[in-house]
């Protein structure tokens, strides 16, 4: 196992990414900025008033009091209209998010649950909502220019602005709805979000150290469920403040129940359970923060619902072959295996066990290289990746590759009696069959 140097974590990257995995947090925050537009909009239009009465431009006033009550037709239209349609349009994609599970995998409901465009569409689009009807309680039955108190004039040019910027998003989103139901956008994401969570692991350079003897473990309370990320930068305070080296006994992904042990203490006394409140989080489901193997578990899952005989894609296998092979290819000369987060003075105090290079390879290739016996354009293109990484693998990481290499081979030899069809499914091909 190799060791990666200490690259100090963010405190509030695990409460950002929980936040990222719900879809009510971006319209509460909507509905908040909405209501001080709506204060401060409310503030200017009086302020108009105001200085408008002192100059006695009553013209003027009145100018603006016929303007807005022909505004104001719009803006009831607005509010009575646009609830329906935000239902029209969740509703067709709720669908479309359906469809695109039953297609691939049901984990790409994750894809549009952290999507930032569907958020944002749906803040928009409630924020127009609710800004319409706050800003009808702003309009008064007073038509007298000498006695009017506020009229909403700011406020009507708001809500028409956020009419148009509902358009704009609305036309954005569909585009990007209709792209979660193309396979290569869908692959190309999730490959896309597993280099962000490389390029998030710490790594640098260190050798291994010691932990000493255990001194004590820390026991999971609460719900079962999947580890779903660590809050280093809080374990690494409470093993410094305790003198002591925190090891995680599960991975990121492991499924625990309560009673299981997931810390391991080095060195001393185990800190106070109060230290290490929230330094473990536990879903429902994995997500890729800090889950370097769940990109390629999704790829895999893709891959095997095309190659099962009831879909029977095998291009859609190949698609997902060559993004598992390009992240394979990244990760081929990184340090994998245990990760050894440090304090400030560089002292280990938190170990982490990660997947190995064994690991991702396996995870990448077992469960396909299966299905691929009746597929020569799966198995020309895994032969090909296979020979691409061996290339580019240092000598003590061809062991697997040579591997999946060889049964690959016997499988195809087994499955396919005709000597010209074995030859031509085991000839590697970088586009399966071109």
């Amino acid at each position: 196992m190799s060791d990666r140097g200490y690259r100090r974590p963010r405190p509030l990257s695990p409460l950002r990414e929980h936040l990222r995995d719900t879809f009510w947090f971006a319209p509460t925050m909507g509905f908040v900025c909405v209501f001080v537009l709506w204060l401060g909009a409310s503030a200017v239009d009086e302020e108009i008033v105001a200085v408008l009465r002192r100059e006695e431009a009553y013209d003027e006033l009145g100018s603006l009091i016929s303007f807005v009550q022909d505004a104001k037709t719009i803006v009831t239209t607005i509010s009575s209209a646009m609830m329906t349609f935000i239902g029209v349009v969740f509703s067709i994609s709720l669908v479309a998010v359906q469809m695109a599970s039953g297609q691939l995998t049901p984990r790409v409901v994750r894809i549009f649950v952290r999507s930032r465009i569907s958020k944002l569409t749906l803040t928009v689009f409630l924020a127009t909502f609710l800004f319409s009807l706050l800003v009808l309680t702003s309009y008064e039955s007073e038509a007298d220019p000498r006695l009017v108190v506020s009229v909403p004039l700011l406020q009507s040019m708001l809500t028409l602005v956020l009419v148009g910027l509902s358009l704009l998003l609305f036309v954005v989103y569909v585009s990007a709805t209709l792209r979660l139901l193309q396979v290569g956008p869908v692959v190309d994401k999730i490959a896309r979000d597993s280099f962000r969570v490389l390029g998030r692991m710490p790594r640098g350079p260190g050798g291994p150290e010691g932990l000493g003897p255990e001194t004590g473990r820390v026991v999971h309370e609460g719900r079962a469920g999947v580890l779903r990320d660590v809050n280093t930068a809080r374990l690494v305070r409470a093993a410094r403040r305790q003198d002591v080296v925190l090891r995680l006994i599960p991975r990121i992904g492991d499924f625990v129940v309560p009673g299981t042990p997931v810390l391991a203490v080095h060195g001393g006394a185990v800190p106070p359970r109060s230290r290490l409140r929230y330094g473990v989080s536990v879903g429902v489901e994995r997500t890729l923060h800090q889950d370097l193997a769940f990109g390629l578990r999704q790829l895999s899952d893709i891959a095997l619902r095309a190659l099962s005989t009831s879909v029977n894609d095998p291009t859609t296998a190949v698609q997902c072959l060559d993004r598992c092979i390009q992240f394979l290819a990244a990760v081929v000369h990184l340090p994998l295996g245990t990760v050894h987060h440090r304090d400030r003075s560089g002292r280990v105090r938190l170990v982490q066990e990660g997947p190995g290079w064994e690991d991702l390879v396996d995870l990448a290739f077992e469960e396909i290289r299966w299905c691929v016996a009746g597929s020569p354009q799966v198995s020309r293109r895994l032969l090909a990746g296979l020979d691409d990484l061996l290339l580019l693998a240092p000598e003590e990481r061809k062991q697997p590759l040579v591997r999946h290499r060889a049964l690959l081979v016997q499988a195809v030899e087994r499955a396919v009696p005709v000597a010209a069809d074995r030859e031509f499914a085991l000839l590697p091909d970088r586009q399966g069959i071109g």
